[in-house]
């Protein structure tokens, strides 16, 4: 069994590669804040082609680019109509009500996916001064806690329909956007078209140290500008991490296919451990969740348990827990930790 440390609790643990370290060592920088760092230009310039929107503003983080986009498109009091397992819900400390004073309607999708349907009958009647106003829908992709799954083209299109004709705007949470595309052959550009906003991450997948990109029209990023500035998201020689988002897009895009393939070689190897249930093909991308079931185990447990055994796994509840394939683990790691698993449920 190796000596090295697993980590499979997310995505955000990869390491800068080598070649990542060398493009952010020679990049060309200025100050950001005065669009003189031609790094991150041709950062914002790369996502903008690649999205097919109008301008873009490069962040510390997605969550950043999360609230940023909230504040935005919405006032105190207003709506955002997501799925109840929405990162912005989840995992942004209470955020979008911090910063923005927004509220949720929270919808029960299957696996983080709500319908144009639903979408539709939760918007509330904007003539009713009872309700709260419904301003933003909000889409994640790939959902995260849905277990990696892919919201498909047309039903995206089809919310964006209603968003359009309902007089609110579309909001895409793109995190694992480059997963999507990877796995599904879609361009990016595609996915975000039926989207007013949204954003992609260096830090999962694609193995960057740090930063996120939000794009959408020129005027959205312009008001964009001053509440990254409110919140201390202003940045100077940026280029030094911009250089590794752009490394990360030029090569490290296509190879998460690679974590696709551990993932369900993972998953697969899971649904033949005693004391674990795992539906393999309901985890389509890089993100693997499973229930603990033997007697007297918990999530927690198995977690610790795992960690004393070299490998990094997350609990995500009392009996869940949540794996994660990304660039440092290879396909003799997912054997490995198959068999630290059979061998700790064992003992």
């Amino acid at each position: 069994m190796s000596n090295r440390f697993i980590d499979l609790y997310s995505d955000t643990k990869t390491k800068p590669t080598p070649g990542m370290r060398k493009a952010m060592a020679e990049a060309e920088v200025g100050d950001e804040q005065k669009f003189e760092d031609p790094t991150v230009n041709r950062l914002r310039e790369k996502v903008c082609a690649l999205l097919g929107k109008e301008d873009a503003v490069f962040l510390p983080s997605g969550t950043m680019a999360n609230q940023i986009a909230i504040r935005v498109h919405c006032r105190p009091g207003e709506e955002i109509i997501c799925d109840r397992t929405a990162h912005i819900i989840t995992s942004e400390g209470g955020g979008p009500g911090a910063n923005s004073g927004v509220m949720f309607h929270p919808l029960d999708g299957l696996n983080g996916i709500y319908t144009a349907a639903m979408a539709e009958a939760a918007i509330k009647d904007p003539n009713n001064r009872y309700s709260p106003l419904s301003r933003l829908l909000e889409i994640e992709q790939t959902s995260n806690r849905g277990g990696g799954s892919l919201w498909p083209l047309e039903t995206i299109q089809a919310v964006g329909e209603v968003a359009k004709r309902r007089g609110l705007k579309l909001h895409m949470d793109g995190a694992r956007l480059p997963n999507a595309c990877v796995k599904s052959g879609i361009k990016a550009s595609a996915y975000a078209a039926p989207c007013d906003t949204l954003w992609i991450d260096f830090t999962k997948g694609l193995g960057a140290p740090v930063g996120a990109v939000l794009a959408g029209p020129k005027d959205f990023i312009h008001q964009s500008w001053r509440v990254k500035q409110q919140l201390g998201g202003s940045m100077r020689q940026s280029g030094i991490i911009a250089a590794a988002g752009l490394y990360a897009i030029e090569h490290h895009w296509d190879r998460l296919a690679e974590d696709h393939a551990n993932a369900r070689k993972l998953s697969e190897g899971l649904a033949n451990i005693r004391g674990i249930e795992i539906d393999p093909d309901a985890m389509p991308t890089n993100l693997v969740f499973f229930d603990v079931t033997k007697p007297g185990w918990t999530a927690p447990k198995l977690m610790a348990a795992m960690k004393e055994h070299g490998v990094g796994i997350g609990a995500f509840g009392p009996k869940t827990v949540r794996v994660v394939t990304h660039l440092d683990v290879t396909s003799d790691d997912i054997d490995t930790a198959l068999k630290t698993f059979s061998k700790v449920l064992a003992a």
